[in-house]
């Protein structure tokens, strides 16, 4: 039996307000149509490992239209099912006035949904939200941003093994993680094959950045690191196959209609208009090995504005300068893009970044003190145990990079201040990672609030035994001996306090972001299931706050008229 025409999506990828872009798997070599209202646009199909793939970018929209679609496959209509339970998928395009409706969250293992997969990794949050959305189509956000791991390449599912089985020995190296290409293509797949969140990726646009998960566990935490994996005899072939696959599934989308055009590989794919289907195998490997080796040679962050909202989306894995003497968790041309548009004159800025800026307090002690040691200021032996101990904990954020952390704490300082532009209301670090969900805030009296969103996991919590070891790893004895660690090591205290305001807590979660009239809401939701019926999870509101402009004391209360009766009770913070 073959492959079906039709393999993943459609995935409604980057809007704005005037196009959207659509990206699909086929079965084989095929011209893709996107059919809306009166209108249509098409794209042929381009090859990477023996796997299809098109790119329909719908231009020339009414800003703030929502319009129902179809996809054809050389002519024949394959979406939407027309004996699907759920809403027609539409192409809405941004209104040049309309606020900002943002999900946000990261870390999503993709395990069945019945009685065993929510008894080991909890209810999918993502699709608890898409059976909430189909019910409820006008709280459709304007954007779905996926913080890092998407999927996991180095801790398969039983389904993924069993695939693996069937192509190599398990015996052999890497094992039960992804080698190659072909199993990374399955591996999208199993996450993106769901019924409900395949109708939600199709009708909700998505953005997505990688974390480690995505390519292995501590992914560049540091050159020790890295000179171990590439040491092994199979890391070449999976690095190279993680970011090609990358490409192809995940940034690409990511990209505006005038940033693809600038892509090398996109001008390949756009200049090849005749014969047969263009391969972009050989383009797509040398393009991924180099990346890896050259991390200066492209850029995976991006940017995108949604009217007076900026959204910085920045690497934390692939920019990292892991030279001891210049170590940095964002390398200078990184750093430097990133400096150009954290810029003021919008009503809120929001970065995206997998990893949190601001940890817990005590756990932010923890890394710098570990950064110190690992990087040599006790000694050979003390380093040699601050780096299996980095590797260990995972003592890797932004924390155990004081350098980069510094700078961007003086770089958001500035905006913060009015001295990049006029000052935003709000400035606010959205990330996921730690497998547990989190606000803080830097203590200031003047000028924009800085605050840290925390969204993880989508469906991957951490153990009942390792919340305990987290949460005092976070909050509690880490504090004050964290702290006295890190000056012990010399290391300056950081040029700011943070307080925490909410959390934490170790659901699966999705966390809706609103610019509202009063300020931001943000309110982070999981799914549970009622009387066994595990198909069909309801949405649960487990903690939300609603993020004021400073001195707005005397305002009224947001305008949450729109939301459920359990969302107009968002607290002001």
């Amino acid at each position: 039996m073959g492959k079906p025409a039709l393999v993943l999506g459609p995935m409604m990828r980057h809007v704005d307000q005037s196009s959207a872009n659509i990206w699909v798997e086929t079965g084989s070599a095929a011209r893709v149509v996107v059919r809306a209202g009166t209108r249509s646009w098409e794209a042929r199909t381009f090859a990477v490992h023996g796997h299809h793939y098109a790119l329909v970018e719908a231009d020339g929209l009414e800003p703030g239209s929502t319009t129902p679609y179809q996809v054809e496959i050389d002519g024949a209509p394959v979406w939407p099912d027309p004996d699907s339970p759920f809403p027609a998928p539409v192409i809405a395009t941004l209104a040049p006035e309309r606020p900002l409706r943002l999900v946000f969250g990261s870390c999503r293992t993709s395990i069945d949904h019945g009685r065993s997969g929510n008894r080991t990794h909890g209810v999918d949050s993502l699709r608890a939200f898409a059976l909430q959305l189909a019910r409820k189509p006008e709280r459709r956000p304007d954007l779905a941003l996926f913080l890092g791991d998407q999927v996991y390449a180095d801790s398969t599912t039983k389904e993924m093994q069993k695939f693996i089985r069937a192509r190599r020995d398990l015996k052999e190296p890497p094992g039960k993680e992804l080698k190659d290409f072909e199993e990374y293509a399955e591996l999208y797949r199993l996450a993106w094959s769901d019924e409900a969140n395949r109708w939600l990726f199709s009708t909700v646009p998505s953005a997505m950045i990688f974390d480690d998960h995505d390519v292995r566990d501590d992914w560049n935490a540091s050159r020790s690191w890295k000179r171990k994996m590439e040491a092994t005899s199979w890391w070449h072939e999976r690095i190279v196959a993680g970011l090609a696959s990358y490409w192809v599934y995940q940034h690409l989308g990511n990209l505006s209609p005038e940033q693809r055009a600038q892509d090398p590989l996109w001008q390949k794919i756009a200049a090849h208009q005749d014969g047969a289907e263009l391969d972009l195998s050989a383009d797509l490997d040398a393009f991924a090995e180099r990346a890896d080796k050259e991390p200066r040679s492209y850029r995976w962050s991006y940017c995108q504005d949604f009217g007076s909202t900026r959204l910085i989306v920045i690497d934390s894995r692939a920019a990292r300068d892991l030279d001891p003497d210049r170590r940095a968790l964002v390398d200078d041309d990184e750093m430097a893009w990133f400096d150009e548009r954290l810029r003021g004159g919008f009503r809120q800025l929001l970065i995206g970044t997998s990893l949190p800026f601001l940890l817990p307090t005590g756990l932010h002690h923890v890394e710098s003190w570990n950064e110190a040691m690992s990087e040599g200021a006790w000694g050979r032996f003390a380093s040699a145990v601050g780096e299996r101990l980095r590797q260990a904990i995972d003592l890797e954020h932004w924390a155990a990079f004081q350098n980069s952390f510094r700078k961007v704490a003086g770089m958001v300082q500035e905006v913060a201040d009015g001295r990049r532009g006029p000052a935003p209301e709000l400035i606010v670090f959205l990330s996921g990672d730690v497998h547990y969900s989190y606000a803080s805030e830097v203590e200031r009296s003047t000028g924009s609030r800085i605050v840290q969103a925390v969204c993880s996991p989508v469906r991957n919590p951490l153990p009942l035994a390792m919340r305990s070891f987290t949460a005092v790893m976070s909050y509690g004895i880490a504090t004050p001996v964290g702290a006295l660690a890190a000056r012990s090591i010399k290391v300056p205290d950081p040029p700011f306090e943070w307080k925490n305001i909410k959390g934490p807590w170790f659901d699966n979660n999705l966390a809706t972001l609103e610019d509202t009239q009063s300020g931001l809401s943000i309110r982070w939701e999981t799914g549970e299931v009622d009387h066994r019926d595990y198909q069909h999870p309801r949405v649960r509101e487990v903690s939300a706050v609603l993020l004021e402009p400073r001195g707005s004391a005397g305002m009224q209360p947001a305008d949450l008229s729109h939301a459920d009766p359990a969302e107009r009770h968002t607290p002001p913070i």
